[in-house]
């Protein structure tokens, strides 16, 4: 165990009243510091415990072992810190993993990176392009508004050593901002991580999971099913939206994923492309004779893969609407 680990199971392992008093001699960062450590801390044995922190094993003893987590860190910071520092510092240590801010944009998907900052000014996008991984740039740059991206390349090309208070700045706007809305948009309900699980699995797997969990819990399995979006959902998109799907879709893959649909989605695609490609893709769907349905399932999965991550670009709306509007 490290030394942040080792002090972590021994705030944990205090009353905490005596906690409380501990917290409250430290230093700002180092609250930080020692709550990210708790945060992550886990499950740890009545002997490890007992082994790091010798002079309180008769009380260990009894405990059997201790929890860290989000919810005991909380609880334990509200005892010595205001309720709006605490929760800053909570969505913090919840959001992305990494020390300095910088780190943490690192781990944050490039397409949500990128709907964030296109709204941002050139030069601000330039500094945060400039001080993540190259690699993780490359991709945010590549999602951004073409007219937009060129500017933020430009401003990098002429960028100099950038002040510290500038950087500061900068670093204030997307804690304050961004990383902590990111924060509270991570806590996700179960439903909807389940949702989005059941939308990975074949329909068979699915099919059998879902009749065995409306046995067990007939109003989660609803509650699932209503968050999820399959492919016969993207008939919600507007003649816009599953216009720019399909150019973002390849031929073979749209083909043998509407090769299982049925005729009015069928249809619905068909109608929102030009007379010859609808033609080409009819005889693309033909020529493809009798195929598995684990295929045409994984084709579906990457169109609505494609279509979601477009939605979180800004690029289409997936919000819902009548079924009736959209078939024409």
């Amino acid at each position: 165990m490290t030394s942040q680990q080792k002090a972590a199971a021994l705030i944990l392992a205090l009353a905490e009243e005596d906690a409380a008093l501990l917290i409250g001699r430290m230093h700002e960062d180092e609250v930080r510091d020692m709550s990210l450590a708790m945060s992550n801390l886990g499950t740890l044995t009545a002997e490890l415990v007992e082994e790091v922190l010798k002079e309180f094993s008769s009380a260990l003893g009894s405990t059997g072992h201790l929890i860290g987590s989000f919810e005991t860190t909380e609880r334990m910071l509200l005892k010595t810190l205001p309720k709006d520092r605490v929760m800053q510092i909570m969505e913090e240590i919840r959001g992305p993993a990494g020390r300095t801010m910088w780190d943490k944009l690192g781990n944050v998907n490039e397409a949500v990176l990128a709907n964030y900052l296109k709204n941002e000014y050139p030069q601000t996008v330039a500094v945060v392009m400039s001080k993540i991984r190259p690699d993780h740039a490359a991709r945010v740059i590549a999602l951004l508004p073409e007219g937009f991206a060129m500017e933020v390349v430009m401003r990098m090309l002429r960028m100099e050593n950038v002040q510290k208070d500038a950087l500061e700045g900068v670093e204030r706007t997307l804690k304050a901002e961004f990383m902590s809305n990111l924060a509270r948009s991570s806590r996700r309900d179960s439903h909807e991580v389940m949702a989005e699980i059941f939308n990975n699995l074949d329909r068979a797997s699915e099919g059998r999971i879902m009749s065995a969990l409306e046995e067990r819990n007939r109003e989660s399995a609803e509650r699932i099913r209503s968050l999820m979006f399959t492919f016969d959902d993207l008939r919600r998109l507007d003649g816009g939206s599953l216009q720019t799907l399909l150019r973002s879709v390849e031929k073979d893959r749209l083909a043998l994923a509407l090769k299982g649909a049925s005729e009015d989605l069928r249809g619905l695609f068909l109608g929102n492309m030009t007379e010859r490609a609808a033609k080409l893709l009819r005889d693309d769907i033909a020529a493809l004779g009798p195929v598995r349905l684990k295929e045409v399932d994984e084709a579906q999965v990457g169109i609505v893969t494609t279509a979601k991550e477009l939605a979180a670009q800004g690029q289409i709306n997936m919000a819902n609407g009548p079924d009736e509007e959209m078939v024409g």
